[in-house]
């Protein structure tokens, strides 16, 4: 997949220097001196947009609404002369139109910046088109049924270490499905026809029991750590899933401590008394509870202040921004320093690369997760990384 940057700026010396900026990155560029010349261009998913939002013709605002109208899929990078609270502004308005934007930055611009953001969002890209299934199509509610019933679904499994001493601490099982005939099929393509379809209960209790499995087996051969799954909104107004779920582990022999259940925010708007019934029996049967996603929904204070959480999983849009927007860093630190003062561990997903890493342990966080430690894998493969990445930790510490 080829990434071509579309740098749309007026000042023609600026576009000028910014197509040299790209060009030394390894990428092709396309100069535009006016949005609506741009605007008219065919963009696709690989693409990266270098957008100045004071565009004389149609400033940068106009131009986020006319690409949302077109539901355009290319990746937006705002370049300005404009203050920090402007862009952020911007950022928000464009992602609020579901865009994919990787942040701004002001002018001057820096080179090696503008280099690193190009080359860390071609291979996000390049992770994310990997990570898709080549088939766009949802499943229907019959072959989802038939999936569930006749156990086609599998769990892959992405590392989470401890940051200050770089040791497996838990995994996140992922779901997939093993389709006969459309091969490793993605949750995008699936989990939103079961929640519409009242099918996200059966293949929830489907996760649960294959992880609940996988635990008991590492477990046996000397390797406890911590397994997290993701239950859904219709799970948490389910009067019977701490009775289910304790079911399971005790089948399996598995103790409840080593299950962390994320919830998210959203999840938790509805039926309030009854997600604060479910949840703190949860936790008086030993599980952990982890608020997933944190700082992307409503009423993320009163969240925690109601439910018994042990963890908070900072939202990796705003970790995955952090090195390149203050704004971002800001909110991470503070969602670091809320989770320890309520005494909860804190957990960073969507790191990418080890200058976010680094930065995330000078703040103080506790668990690290994201394509910079390891991508989510298969249970075999898993055993194979932890073994490599168990010995090079070794050799590292001497």
């Amino acid at each position: 997949m080829t990434t071509k940057v579309y740098i749309v700026d007026d000042d023609i010396q600026v576009a000028e220097l910014l197509a040299v900026i790209v060009e030394m990155a390894g990428f092709q560029q396309q100069i535009y001196t006016t949005s609506r010349e741009f605007i008219e261009q065919e963009t696709c998913s690989s693409d990266i947009i270098l957008l100045d939002l004071n565009m004389p013709d149609m400033d940068g605002i106009e131009v986020i609404r006319e690409l949302a109208a077109k539901t355009c899929d290319a990746s937006i990078l705002f370049i300005s002369g404009q203050d920090s609270g402007v862009l952020h502004s911007a950022e928000k308005l464009a992602r609020a139109h579901d865009l994919h934007v990787l942040g701004s930055v002001t002018k001057p611009v820096q080179i090696a910046l503008l280099q690193q953001i190009l080359q860390d969002a071609s291979q996000l890209k390049e992770n994310s088109a990997n990570r898709q299934n080549a088939t766009a199509e949802l499943a229907s509610v019959d072959e989802l049924t038939q999936a569930i019933e006749q156990h086609q679904l599998l769990l892959h499994y992405q590392p989470q270490v401890c940051f200050q001493t770089g040791k497996l601490v838990g995994v996140e099982a992922l779901v997939r499905w093993q389709h006969p005939e459309r091969g490793l099929v993605f949750p995008n393509l699936f989990i939103s026809v079961a929640e519409e379809n009242g099918l996200i209960v059966p293949l929830t209790g489907e996760v649960i029991r294959m992880a609940v499995k996988q635990s008991k087996h590492w477990h046996q051969s000397g390797l406890n750590v911590q397994v997290s799954l993701n239950i859904s909104a219709e799970n948490v107004t389910s009067l019977t899933l701490p009775e289910q779920l304790s079911d399971i582990l005790n089948k399996q022999h598995v103790n409840t401590s080593l299950i962390t259940l994320e919830v998210t925010e959203s999840s938790l708007m509805g039926e309030l008394v009854t997600s604060l019934d479910i949840l703190t029996r949860l936790r008086m049967k030993g599980f952990e509870l982890s608020i997933d996603d944190f700082g992307t929904g409503y009423s993320s204070l009163s969240q925690l202040h109601r439910i018994p959480f042990t963890e908070l999983k900072v939202d990796q849009s705003f970790v995955m921004q952090m090195d390149v927007d203050k704004e971002a860093r800001a909110i991470v630190k503070t969602c670091i320093m809320l989770g320890h003062e309520l005494n909860m561990k804190v957990v960073a997903e969507g790191i990418e690369n080890e200058t976010i890493f680094n930065a995330l342990k000078q703040m103080g966080c506790d668990i690290a997760q994201g394509y910079y430690i390891a991508k989510p894998m298969s249970a075999d493969n898993f055993d194979h990384w932890l073994s490599r990445y168990q010995a090079q930790l070794q050799a590292d510490n001497g």
